[in-house]
């Protein structure tokens, strides 16, 4: 790639300025709260406002940003201060107080991705999209790229364990994101370099159908060519080996990763050792390619899943000229990202974790890195589907994923705002999972899941919580629960 050019950064910075203070709705989302950190590095004035407080909007007012908890027209401000931009994703309804606000004073209204596209202007785009492992894929390539020497700017759907930040605004060129396919915004981003992880159903609610989200990432892969880019992707996954092979039609660079023969970065001799308490001492693996071989490598995060995440970002790296040994240091230094196998702590002899897998795919690699982690103890598992749609179109795979855990608790389904579907909840899935009956538990009631888990819980067992709501809460609830047990009857956990 070229170097950018002072115009092209005195442009970039000329567009932000352009945009004035800037207000987010729904800024304690994982995307949004990413775009206004990299708008207030870069100078913004930021405000905001979300429904509820949190940690990440604590970390955005210490860096500058006014955070509004709530929604009313008036948080976009007054007088010379007041938003002249305001920013708001898909998610947020048209009828939203703030936004009806910013129409009536004829205000600047961008779409997230818009926002995406202004804050990575002046930079080498570096993408990573598909319908799994985004998150872990653009986190392992950041920290690689890092330990390689670069300082890349990036913007991530969850926080690095390393620095505890899902953004930063860096010295260098490149730009690395999480590229969002859910409702068509990643087409909209302009990058020289894209991974594509896996192409499955998902976000019907937006697609409609499959053929229309193959169409979709057909259309990324074209523009990656139009500007002489370099794609890469998992040849392990069928629809994305289906996009490989268009994309070659199209005279797109690709470069392919996976265990099949025919990968370009080829995975050979994995090994599994799980001996460590809270991950497994190391998955390792090596990759060879047309000009030699890296590895071993060790992962500190488990799964095979991982392994191929690995690669991916291993094969990027390498398509952006960085050295491979460099590269393998900064994976084998990576922990992990938040609500991605996530340990949450002991207690009791029982181990923690929490989970963001939303779909069976998801849900089936976490269970069998965690079949791998757990010994010769269970895996009790607790899981809240994400969205109506999602439910009715997947139950029985559901059930078939979670049918790799020795217990299993089913929650009501997480869809704040929608209309339910007949058929689709969580007692329908509860009982598509293909274990017996005592040890499968359809829970309604929220405040009764933790005792359901610590209940069933005892030494060596891993209780992992999995979805995309607000699950994640309960972990902290079953350590207590625990430590509780293990006082009463004479423990010192």
């Amino acid at each position: 790639m070229n170097a950018i050019a002072p115009e092209q950064v005195s442009a970039a910075t000329e567009r932000l300025r352009a945009l004035g203070p800037v207000h987010i709705v729904g800024i304690g989302g994982a995307g949004m709260s990413g775009i206004a950190r990299i708008l207030l590095a870069r100078g913004v004035t930021v405000s905001g406002s979300d429904a509820k407080d949190s940690r990440r909007l604590a970390n955005l007012r210490s860096l500058g940003a006014t955070i509004h908890i709530g929604h009313a027209g008036g948080h976009l401000g007054e007088g010379p201060s007041a938003a002249r931009t305001v920013v708001a994703s898909t998610a947020i309804a048209d009828t939203n107080v703030e936004l009806a606000e910013a129409r009536r004073r004829n205000l600047i209204v961008m779409s997230r991705a818009d926002a995406l596209v202004a804050v990575m202007s002046g930079h080498h785009g570096v993408a990573v999209a598909g319908t799994h492992g985004k998150t872990t894929t653009t986190s392992m390539l950041t920290v690689a790229l890092q330990h390689a020497g670069a300082d890349p700017s990036f913007a991530i759907g969850s926080e690095l364990n390393e620095t505890g930040s899902n953004a930063h605004l860096g010295t260098g060129e490149l730009f690395v994101v999480e590229a969002d396919e859910s409702d068509g915004t990643f087409l909209r981003l302009e990058v020289d370099v894209a991974v594509v992880t896996n192409v499955e159903p998902d976000h019907l609610d937006y697609w409609k159908t499959f053929d229309a989200i193959e169409a979709g990432f057909e259309e990324f892969a074209r523009a990656i060519g139009r500007r002489n880019g370099v794609l890469v992707v998992c040849i392990d996954d069928d629809g994305a080996a289906r996009l490989a092979q268009s994309a070659r039609a199209s005279d797109v660079d690709v470069r392919t990763y996976g265990e099949r023969d025919d990968a370009d970065f080829r995975i050979i001799n994995i090994v599994t050792n799980s001996a460590a308490l809270t991950v497994p001492a190391h998955w390792s693996f090596e990759v060879v390619h047309d000009h030699g071989r890296v590895g071993p490598i060790r992962l500190a995060v488990p799964g095979t899943h991982n392994i191929l995440n690995a690669t991916g970002a291993l094969t990027t790296g390498i398509a952006l000229g960085f050295d491979p040994e460099s590269l393998k240091a900064g994976l084998e230094s990576f922990t992990g990202t938040r609500r991605r196998f996530d340990f949450r702590g002991s207690a009791a002899g029982v181990r923690v974790y929490d989970d963001y897998a939303h779909h069976p795919t998801e849900i089936a690699a976490t269970l069998t890195a965690a079949r791998r982690v757990v010994g010769e103890g269970r895996l009790i598992v607790a899981f809240q589907a994400h969205h109506y749609y999602r439910t009715a179109m997947f139950t029985r795979e559901f059930g078939a994923a979670l049918g790799l855990a020795d217990e299993v608790v089913v929650l009501e389904v997480f869809a704040p705002g929608e209309e339910p579907i007949p058929g689709a909840s969580g007692q329908t899935m509860a009982a598509n999972v293909p274990l017996p009956r005592e040890r499968v538990l359809f829970e309604p009631s929220w405040s009764a899941v933790a005792g359901a888990l610590a209940g069933r819980a005892r030494t060596g067992d891993i209780v992992m919580t999995l979805g995309a709501g607000d699950i994640s809460m309960i972990g902290p609830e079953v350590l207590d629960l625990l430590r509780e047990r293990d006082q009463s009857q004479g423990g010192t956990s």
